[in-house]
């Protein structure tokens, strides 16, 4: 059984912002397997089913962002899952509009709820799949980006990148995190823009 996270915020006001992703990359698995996401559970909603074939545990944290980990660690001890059986999503404003990256650990970058999760299990030694929304021009504020509701064409891109990283979970369920990595962290970074370390 693998639990896979989307980390977002749970307010309506906020469901089509940037900093919500991860939140709508595990509405499409959600969708792929026919699972509703709904019960209340460890702080966040949850539902249970089958992706690619394997046991899943789909969860959207109800506690906003900075608190994140607080839901994900009582998941875990719920469900007596291994820090190997998580797999987190959320959106990252280092990398390109429609770019995923995966990485079987690494360091939060300047995203708060990854620093929650990492705080509360103690470890950076979790799977993650990120989620590209960086701005193509330079913004005063990153949290005000992050959190104002995405455009048209933002949307669109948005779109296509939650669809192939519904794909790129698929595959780590199927043929494991290596395997994903090969494929889906192929595409190049742009001058000036920072790989998360591992």
């Amino acid at each position: 059984m693998r639990l896979i996270v989307g980390l977002g915020n749970p307010d309506p006001e906020y469901q089509w912002t940037p900093h919500n992703l991860g939140f709508l990359a595990v509405d499409e698995l959600a969708n792929r397997g026919g699972i509703r996401v709904e019960r209340p559970e460890g702080k966040a909603l949850v539902g249970r089913g089958k992706v690619a074939g394997k046991g899943v545990i789909l969860a959207k944290p109800q506690t906003y962002m900075n608190l994140s980990g607080v839901s994900v660690r009582e998941l875990l001890s719920k469900y007596e899952l291994e820090l190997s059986d998580l797999l987190v999503l959320w959106d990252e404003v280092q990398l390109p509009w429609g770019t995923i990256r995966i990485h079987p650990e690494g360091s939060a970058g300047s995203h708060n709820g990854a620093k929650s999760v990492i705080n509360a299990l103690g470890t950076q030694g979790f799977a993650r799949l990120r989620l590209g929304c960086g701005p193509e021009h330079r913004v005063t504020s990153r949290k005000e980006y992050v959190l104002k509701p995405m455009k048209k064409a933002d949307l669109e891109v948005a779109a296509e990148m939650i669809a192939e990283a519904g794909d790129a979970v698929e595959m780590i369920l199927a043929k494991g995190i290596d395997a994903a990595m090969t494929k889906y962290n192929r595409r190049k970074l742009s001058e000036g823009e920072q790989e998360e370390k591992e």
